[in-house]
Protein backbone atom coordinates (compact mmCIF):
# COMPACT_ATOMS: atom_id res chain seq x y z
CA UNK A 1 0.00 0.00 0.00
CA UNK A 2 1.28 3.48 -0.87
CA UNK A 3 2.46 5.47 2.14
CA UNK A 4 -0.29 7.99 2.98
CA UNK A 5 -3.00 5.91 1.29
CA UNK A 6 -5.98 5.86 1.50
CA UNK A 7 -6.70 9.54 2.14
CA UNK A 8 -9.68 11.91 2.05
CA UNK A 9 -8.92 15.64 1.75
CA UNK A 10 -11.04 18.76 1.32
CA UNK A 11 -11.09 22.53 1.06
CA UNK A 12 -14.59 24.01 1.23
CA UNK A 13 -16.85 22.38 -1.36
CA UNK A 14 -13.92 20.75 -3.16
CA UNK A 15 -12.48 17.43 -2.08
CA UNK A 16 -10.67 14.28 -3.09
CA UNK A 17 -11.19 10.75 -1.84
CA UNK A 18 -10.25 7.25 -2.97
CA UNK A 19 -12.06 5.97 -6.05
CA UNK A 20 -14.29 3.02 -5.17
CA UNK A 21 -16.34 0.44 -7.03
CA UNK A 22 -19.45 2.32 -5.91
CA UNK A 23 -18.43 5.20 -8.18
CA UNK A 24 -18.97 3.03 -11.27
CA UNK A 25 -22.24 4.52 -12.53
CA UNK A 26 -21.18 8.12 -11.86
CA UNK A 27 -17.80 7.56 -13.50
CA UNK A 28 -19.40 5.99 -16.58
CA UNK A 29 -21.93 8.83 -16.86
CA UNK A 30 -19.28 11.54 -16.51
CA UNK A 31 -17.04 9.89 -19.09
CA UNK A 32 -19.93 9.52 -21.54
CA UNK A 33 -21.18 13.08 -21.05
CA UNK A 34 -17.67 14.51 -21.42
CA UNK A 35 -16.33 12.32 -24.22
CA UNK A 36 -15.80 15.21 -26.64
CA UNK A 37 -14.34 17.38 -23.86
CA UNK A 38 -11.82 14.75 -22.70
CA UNK A 39 -10.91 12.66 -25.74
CA UNK A 40 -8.28 15.07 -27.19
CA UNK A 41 -6.20 14.56 -24.03
CA UNK A 42 -6.84 10.87 -23.33
CA UNK A 43 -4.04 8.31 -23.55
CA UNK A 44 -4.44 5.63 -26.22
CA UNK A 45 -2.43 2.49 -26.89
CA UNK A 46 -0.25 2.02 -29.98
CA UNK A 47 -1.05 -0.91 -32.24
CA UNK A 48 0.00 -4.20 -30.67
CA UNK A 49 -0.02 -2.96 -27.06
CA UNK A 50 -3.36 -4.46 -26.09
CA UNK A 51 -6.48 -2.47 -25.29
CA UNK A 52 -7.33 0.27 -22.83
CA UNK A 53 -9.77 -1.00 -20.16
CA UNK A 54 -13.24 -0.18 -21.46
CA UNK A 55 -15.09 -0.28 -18.16
CA UNK A 56 -14.91 1.40 -14.81
CA UNK A 57 -14.52 -1.99 -13.12
CA UNK A 58 -11.42 -2.85 -15.13
CA UNK A 59 -9.96 0.63 -14.70
CA UNK A 60 -10.47 0.83 -10.94
CA UNK A 61 -9.25 -2.76 -10.46
CA UNK A 62 -5.97 -1.88 -12.16
CA UNK A 63 -5.61 1.36 -10.17
CA UNK A 64 -6.45 -0.32 -6.86
CA UNK A 65 -3.88 -3.03 -7.56
CA UNK A 66 -1.23 -0.36 -8.16
CA UNK A 67 -2.29 1.42 -4.95
CA UNK A 68 -1.83 -1.83 -3.00
CA UNK A 69 1.64 -2.11 -4.52
CA UNK A 70 2.46 1.44 -3.40
CA UNK A 71 2.71 2.73 -6.98
CA UNK A 72 -0.43 4.87 -7.33
CA UNK A 73 -3.16 6.87 -5.59
CA UNK A 74 -6.44 7.05 -7.55
CA UNK A 75 -8.62 9.91 -6.23
CA UNK A 76 -12.18 10.89 -7.10
CA UNK A 77 -12.58 14.69 -7.24
CA UNK A 78 -15.75 15.90 -5.54
CA UNK A 79 -17.84 19.06 -5.48
CA UNK A 80 -20.24 19.28 -2.52
CA UNK A 81 -19.75 15.54 -2.09
CA UNK A 82 -20.55 14.56 -5.69
CA UNK A 83 -17.89 13.09 -7.96
CA UNK A 84 -16.98 15.48 -10.80
CA UNK A 85 -13.55 14.27 -11.89
CA UNK A 86 -10.42 12.35 -11.08
CA UNK A 87 -6.82 12.94 -9.96
CA UNK A 88 -4.46 10.01 -10.33
CA UNK A 89 -1.01 9.84 -8.80
CA UNK A 90 1.09 7.31 -10.68
CA UNK A 91 4.65 6.09 -10.91
CA UNK A 92 5.31 6.61 -7.20
CA UNK A 93 9.04 6.07 -6.75
CA UNK A 94 10.67 5.89 -3.36
CA UNK A 95 14.32 5.41 -2.37
CA UNK A 96 16.66 8.14 -3.55
CA UNK A 97 14.11 9.68 -5.96
CA UNK A 98 10.90 10.23 -3.93
CA UNK A 99 8.78 11.45 -6.83
CA UNK A 100 5.53 10.74 -8.66
CA UNK A 101 3.50 12.07 -11.57
CA UNK A 102 -0.06 13.41 -11.53
CA UNK A 103 -2.81 13.33 -14.14
CA UNK A 104 -6.31 14.78 -13.83
CA UNK A 105 -9.62 15.50 -15.50
CA UNK A 106 -12.81 17.28 -14.51
CA UNK A 107 -16.29 17.37 -16.01
CA UNK A 108 -16.88 20.30 -18.33
CA UNK A 109 -19.76 21.42 -16.09
CA UNK A 110 -17.25 22.14 -13.31
CA UNK A 111 -14.41 23.61 -15.37
CA UNK A 112 -13.50 27.18 -14.46
CA UNK A 113 -14.69 26.87 -10.84
CA UNK A 114 -11.27 26.28 -9.34
CA UNK A 115 -12.01 22.60 -8.82
CA UNK A 116 -8.99 21.16 -10.61
CA UNK A 117 -6.32 23.50 -9.16
CA UNK A 118 -7.69 22.99 -5.65
CA UNK A 119 -7.92 19.21 -6.00
CA UNK A 120 -4.40 18.97 -7.40
CA UNK A 121 -3.10 21.28 -4.65
CA UNK A 122 -4.69 19.09 -1.98
CA UNK A 123 -3.07 16.00 -3.48
CA UNK A 124 0.33 17.69 -3.86
CA UNK A 125 0.33 18.80 -0.23
CA UNK A 126 -0.57 15.25 0.80
CA UNK A 127 2.26 13.82 -1.30
CA UNK A 128 4.80 16.22 0.20
CA UNK A 129 3.68 15.66 3.80
CA UNK A 130 1.99 12.31 4.48
CA UNK A 131 3.55 10.42 1.55
CA UNK A 132 6.98 11.97 2.06
CA UNK A 133 7.71 12.72 -1.58
CA UNK A 134 10.16 15.37 -2.76
CA UNK A 135 9.16 15.98 -6.39
CA UNK A 136 5.92 15.95 -8.40
CA UNK A 137 5.79 15.95 -12.17
CA UNK A 138 2.97 16.87 -14.55
CA UNK A 139 3.20 16.48 -18.34
CA UNK A 140 0.81 18.44 -20.56
CA UNK A 141 0.20 18.69 -24.28
CA UNK A 142 1.15 22.19 -25.51
CA UNK A 143 -2.39 22.66 -26.88
CA UNK A 144 -4.09 21.96 -23.53
CA UNK A 145 -4.60 25.53 -22.31
CA UNK A 146 -6.81 24.55 -19.36
CA UNK A 147 -4.21 22.16 -17.92
CA UNK A 148 -1.43 24.67 -18.50
CA UNK A 149 -3.36 27.18 -16.37
CA UNK A 150 -3.47 24.63 -13.53
CA UNK A 151 0.30 24.21 -13.29
CA UNK A 152 0.78 27.97 -13.64
CA UNK A 153 -1.55 28.66 -10.72
CA UNK A 154 0.17 26.03 -8.57
CA UNK A 155 3.69 27.27 -9.24
CA UNK A 156 5.05 24.32 -11.20
CA UNK A 157 8.26 25.02 -13.14
CA UNK A 158 8.62 23.97 -16.76
CA UNK A 159 11.86 22.12 -17.35
CA UNK A 160 11.59 20.65 -20.80
CA UNK A 161 9.72 19.50 -23.86
CA UNK A 162 9.35 15.76 -24.35
CA UNK A 163 8.87 15.10 -28.08
CA UNK A 164 6.37 12.37 -28.95
CA UNK A 165 6.07 11.59 -25.24
CA UNK A 166 2.71 9.81 -24.99
CA UNK A 167 0.32 8.08 -27.37
CA UNK A 168 -2.84 10.21 -27.22
CA UNK A 169 -5.84 10.38 -29.52
CA UNK A 170 -4.23 7.88 -31.87
CA UNK A 171 -0.72 9.32 -32.30
CA UNK A 172 2.47 10.19 -30.42
CA UNK A 173 2.16 13.67 -28.91
CA UNK A 174 4.70 16.17 -27.60
CA UNK A 175 4.35 17.20 -23.94
CA UNK A 176 5.60 20.12 -21.91
CA UNK A 177 7.01 18.77 -18.64
CA UNK A 178 6.61 20.60 -15.31
CA UNK A 179 7.81 19.86 -11.81
CA UNK A 180 7.26 21.07 -8.27
CA UNK A 181 9.72 20.41 -5.46
CA UNK A 182 8.80 20.31 -1.80
CA UNK A 183 11.16 23.22 -1.03
CA UNK A 184 9.41 25.32 -3.70
CA UNK A 185 6.31 25.54 -1.50
CA UNK A 186 7.40 25.80 2.16
CA UNK A 187 3.88 26.77 3.23
CA UNK A 188 2.13 24.27 0.97
CA UNK A 189 0.63 24.21 -2.50
CA UNK A 190 -2.89 25.07 -1.35
CA UNK A 191 -1.55 28.10 0.48
CA UNK A 192 0.26 29.22 -2.68
CA UNK A 193 -2.94 28.81 -4.70
CA UNK A 194 -4.83 30.96 -2.21
CA UNK A 195 -2.19 33.67 -2.55
CA UNK A 196 -2.69 33.62 -6.32
CA UNK A 197 -6.46 34.11 -6.10
CA UNK A 198 -7.67 37.70 -6.26
CA UNK A 199 -9.40 38.95 -3.11
CA UNK A 200 -13.16 38.43 -3.01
Amino acid sequence: MARGWPATLSDGLIGVRPLTRRDASTWARLRAENLEWLSPWEATLPRGEGTVPDSYGATIAALRRKAREGLAMPFAVTWAGDMVGQVTVSGITRGSALWASIGYWVARSHAGKGVTPTAVALVCDHLFTKAGLHRIEISIRPENAASLRVVEKLGFTEFGLAPRYLHIAGDWRDHRVFQLLKEDVPHGVLDRLRQERPPA
